[in-house]
């Protein structure tokens, strides 16, 4: 009798900070440090900070192209966030970025009262969004959109990829007013060119259609969204991908056209805490505008201090990989 099994590969703790993007799967590098390159070539009023983490927001490239408007504040995030806005004060437009556990809990007072209160122009651009770090809570940002949401005045914003951040960059930089993104870095998957996508700041986008199900996602959640839809449509089951990668302002006509659609089950997926977040938001206009589809759920992170360990597992383990949203529409839909 054979008793041998077939072994997954032992995970390490680079799984832990790896990539979001499939094995296989095209990536670019650093997209956001390279579309900030080459806005600030033709923009000299931009200027970079960190706050020690530079090599780890790609915002290192623009202080090797730019060591002049570069500022490393060290590990003081209150600083970064201060010091941004009294750069702003003088027009200049300061892109901070950190990891968003520490641009929002350790500065978020900062970032209310030094420059949103003042509406400056500070574009705060945050790496480890949510469930995409396994170093456990201390770490990972799970309810970083609802505390960016709640401040006036605040655009927030969470892109799919690389294509959603290169050409996000130069929109948020062309904004008057603070703003908050979403940061991925590294080597950053690359989905939405395959469907005809372009990002226009404050809208969203049907990237599919389908009759059966209405996927409303924003992040990288909107890539898991366009797999699920795959594979959804090996079992005949239709859906529909709408990606919302402005979270706030919300782009109420376009979320309210779609959701007016009958009969189709409306699902939210979000790298995010269940609680405050994009399910949340849309919720509350669906209420307020007495729009009732046929059923409202939401796939999200669960309202708790989440484990540390491999990323692929902690996916698996809160319900945000591919395999495991599938499941979940599929027990919804029965």
């Amino acid at each position: 009798m054979n008793t041998a099994t077939e072994k997954k590969p032992r995970l390490t703790t680079s799984a832990m900070i790896a990539s979001i993007a499939s094995e296989g799967q095209r990536v670019q590098a650093a997209p956001f440090g390279k579309a900030l390159v080459e806005y600030a070539a033709t923009h000299p009023e931009v200027v970079g900070m960190t706050a020690d983490l530079g090599k780890y927001t790609d915002l290192n490239l623009f202080g090797q192209a730019y060591p002049e408007r570069y500022f490393q504040m060290g590990m003081a995030e209150q600083l970064l966030m201060g010091a941004a806005g009294g750069m702003a004060k003088t027009g200049l437009v300061p892109f901070a970025t950190t990891y968003a556990v520490f641009g929002t809990r350790r500065a978020y007072d900062f970032i209310h009262q030094v420059i949103a209160e003042e509406n400056l122009n500070v574009k705060i651009c945050c790496a480890l969004p949510g469930l995409t770090t396994g170093y456990g809570p201390s770490h990972q940002a799970t309810e970083d959109l609802a505390m960016m949401r709640a401040i006036p005045g605040l655009t927030v914003v969470d892109p799919c990829d690389a294509l959603d951040i290169t050409q996000a960059v130069p929109q948020i930089a062309a904004h008057k007013g603070p703003v908050y993104m979403r940061l991925l870095r590294g080597n950053v998957p690359l989905v939405l060119d395959e469907y005809d996508y372009t990002f226009e700041l404050g809208k969203a986008k049907r990237l599919r259609d389908g009759n059966d199900v209405l996927i409303i996602s924003s992040g990288f959640m909107t890539m898991r969204s366009l797999e699920v839809a795959k594979l959804l449509e090996a079992d005949n089951v239709s859906a529909s991908v709408l990606h919302c990668p402005t979270i706030k302002p919300l782009d109420s006509a376009t979320i309210l056209a779609e959701v007016r659609k009958p009969g189709r089950l409306v699902v939210v997926a979000e790298n995010h805490s269940v609680i405050g977040g994009l399910g949340e938001a849309i919720a509350s206009l669906l209420l307020c505008e007495g729009v009732a589809p046929a059923k409202y759920r939401m796939l999200a992170l669960p309202d708790a201090f989440l484990d540390a360990g491999a990323l692929p597992t902690l996916h698996d383990r809160y319900g945000i990989s591919a395999e495991k949203m599938v499941a979940r529409v599929k027990e919804w839909l029965a």
